[in-house]
Order: structure tokens, then C-alpha cells, then sequence
């Protein structure tokens, strides 16, 4: 029921009013119980994520938050905000900057890099950070808007 509720009270943006320049962005910090979850979902039960004395040899030194936490926030970004409701993406390009650790609070902003003229679609340039302001990950993505009104 949350699902419809958030759906309903979602901005209904309209294709005309996305212009080039547009930003949005959102944020989350991450916990243990995320990644568990994300775990139980998808079967990532890679170590660098769960065992610390395994993550204390890799390159991060610790345990480190699932890439599809990080993204799915995108996801989130894309489809509710900017572009908004109706949204998928045609394709993505982005790369793993930094990682992400448990208690990392990121924010995702997405700015619109074009529109086509007679199509809705928007391409989109992505750039997460954590706090501190270190980019974890950035990229662009395409993205088709299907409209809300019947």
C-alpha cells in the first residue's frame, strides 16, 4: 500500500517542463540491515560486503555497500523525481568512483543534458557522493518517459 501511496503523491512532471540544466537529487545512509536485505533479494553475499576480517585485506579495509545499493538509489532519483514518474532507463553509463561504506550517507543528482524534440526522452548526467563530498560513482544515462495520464 506504501508503494501506491508514494506513486500517488509523486511529482507528475510533464515532458515540456524538463529542460536542459534541470537538477534533482536524492539521499539515503546506508546500514547493515540495507545490505542484508539487498543480500536476501539478489544472493549478493559477496564477502567484501559481509565478513570484516576479508574486507580488511582488499583495497577498502572494510566491508563495503552492494554497487545496486548505490545505484538503486539512481533508479529512485530517475523514476520519481527527474525525469519522474513513468521513467525507465534505455541504457547507462557510469563507473565506481569510491566505495560505499555501512553508515556512508551518499546523494544522488541527476542534471538534464538534453531532451529530444519530439520523443520523451532525456539524456541524463548521474554524480553520487558520499558526505564528504568524494564522488563514489558518476556517469550518463538515456531514459524514456511514458506518460501518466490515460
Amino acid at each position: 500500500m506504501q508503494f501506491l501511496n508514494e506513486l500517488r503523491c509523486s511529482k507528475k512532471l510533464k515532458m515540456e517542463n524538463i529542460k536542459v540544466g534541470k537538477k534533482a537529487s536524492r539521499s539515503i545512509t546506508f546500514t547493515t540491515d540495507h545490505v542484508k536485505k539487498y543480500a536476501e533479494l539478489t544472493g549478493d553475499y559477496n564477502p567484501v560486503h559481509f565478513k570484516e576480517d576479508f574486507a580488511k585485506r582488499t583495497k577498502f579495509g572494510r566491508p563495503i555497500v552492494q554497487g545496486g545499493l548505490t545505484t538503486g538509489l539512481v533508479d529512485a532519483l530517475v523514476a520519481m523525481d527527474m525525469p519522474g514518474p513513468g521513467t525507465v532507463f534505455l541504457s547507462q553509463n557510469w563507473k565506481f568512483i569510491a566505495p560505499v561504506f555501512i553508515g556512508d550517507t551518499i546523494t544522488a543528482e541527476v542534471e538534464v543534458l538534453s531532451v529530444h524534440k519530439s520523443k520523451p526522452v532525456t539524456q541524463v548526467a548521474i554524480t553520487v557522493k558520499r558526505l564528504d563530498n568524494e564522488t563514489v560513482l558518476e556517469g550518463e544515462a538515456w531514459c524514456y518517459t511514458f506518460s501518466l495520464e490515460q
